[in-house]
Order: structure tokens, then sequence, then C-alpha cells
């Protein structure tokens, strides 16, 4: 599925940032992979950079049922962007803004569902990579074992039905073994596609790009009776490939 924003209107849903709950401020640009997804200039959910000129995030924004509530009201299409390079969203001086030419959520994400959540998001115009700005690297295959120290980060809240940080933020996790997390979820957690996890964003392990935040409890971040869980990308490294292959 490929869908160009030329003439599509999008106000995009924030549940991608289920927030960084007891984690601290990131020091400036120390993830410079990290990015801002922002809609008439305000903050709506983090991304990262995966290239020059693509931008990993959920799909699970609904995009199409936004679209056509916005067609209906014949809207003008609002800009999407994204700014990179960033730490305090606040400060004037943000230049480094990219327009969103196209976006990609998996074919085969349904919106009744958590399944395949994951989109890209393709840059009007590749991003000048510095020492602030880089994109960071996906997995090449296989799984990520519960017990592993990772870290998130995002611009999102820092308590449940908290304030938003204008300023990144991060923090460490362990992964969650898949058998205790199919306990705690149930049938709608899935091995296969998926990565439990205590906190929420986009899931780095070392210096790799492992998970796309998902979902979560709606009740209380960070909870132990149900965990946040992230969209596993090496199950989804054959769709990232072949997109970008055929921009190309």
């Amino acid at each position: 599925m490929f869908m160009s924003l030329t003439n599509s209107s999008i106000s995009l849903s924030a549940r991608v940032d289920v927030g960084i709950v007891n984690g601290k401020q990131a020091k400036p640009h120390s993830r410079p992979y990290m990015v801002s997804i922002q809609n008439n200039f305000k903050h709506i959910c983090g991304g990262f950079l995966i290239s020059d000129e693509f931008v990993m995030t959920a799909a699970h924004y609904k995009v199409l049922d936004y679209i056509n509530a916005h067609f209906s009201f014949n809207r003008y299409p609002d800009i999407l962007t994204v700014v990179v390079g960033a730490h305090d969203l606040r400060k004037s001086e943000i230049s480094d803004r990219v327009e969103v030419k196209s976006y990609i959520p998996h074919p085969y994400y349904p919106f009744c569902s958590s399944q395949n959540d994951i989109m890209l998001l393709r840059l009007q115009e590749k991003v000048k990579l510095n020492n602030d700005v880089k994109w960071i690297s996906l997995p090449k295959e296989g799984d990520v074992n519960g017990d592993t120290l990772c870290s998130v980060a995002g611009w999102g809240r820092l308590w449940t039905n908290g304030i938003l940080s204008s300023r990144l933020m991060e923090a460490n996790m362990t992964t969650i073994n898949h058998t205790v997390c199919q306990h705690k979820w149930g049938s709608k957690y899935l091995a296969s596609e998926m990565i439990c996890g205590d906190s929420g964003g986009p899931l780095v392990c070392g210096n790799t790009a492992v998970g796309v935040t998902s979902f979560g409890s709606r009740e209380r971040c960070n909870s132990l009776k149900h965990p946040n869980v992230y969209t596993k990308i090496s199950a989804y490294l054959p769709w990232i490939h072949q997109i970008i292959r055929n921009i190309k």
C-alpha cells in the first residue's frame, strides 16, 4: 500500500508516544536518529531515521479514517513535517524541517487490531547528515532475548496522563520473555511479530533499532500487568527493503 500526501489531509493521533516513564533528559543530540513528526508545527509523535530519506514509525494513526473525515469537510490538506536533529522542541531556531512526501503503512495492517503496526514515511527531500542527524541501523535478522537491557526515547508524557516533555527524554528498559508476555496479553500478543518491554518509545538495543512502539496499558504507563509491546522490526525486513529498493 503506497499513499501520497499531496492530496491528503491528516490529523494524527499521538498514541505512538506512550511516554517516557521514570526516565531522564537525554544528552542533547545523543540520539541523532530521533525525529519529531509534526502536524501544523505541533509534535504529534516520534519516529526515527532509517536512511537519509525514510523515517520509521507506527501505523496505528488510522490515517484513512482521518483522510475521509477531512475530505468530508472539504478542508485544505494539512502539511505533515519531520523535524530532525532536535532536542528541545520549544526552541525557535529549529530549521531542519522536511515535508513528508508519502506514507507507506504495512499493507496488512488492520485498523481494528495491533498486528503489522509499522509504517514508513518517505521524505520530500533527503536530510543532510551531520553529528546531530544520522540514521540508525536495523537488525539483520533474529530475535531479541528476554532480559535484554535496551533503551527508549521520545517527547511523550512523563507519567500517565501527565504533561508532554518538550525535551527528548530517555529511559532504560528490559525486554520480557515471550512466554511471560503471552500470559499477560493473551491472544493479542504474537511472539513472531512483537517484543515485550516495560517502557515506551522506539526500542533500541545496543546501536540497533529493534522495535516500534505499538500498544500498552490504557490505564497506566509502565504497567506490570500489561507491559508495553513493540512491533518486531526483524519480522518486516523483507517488506522494508522492498519498499526502499522500489523507490530508488
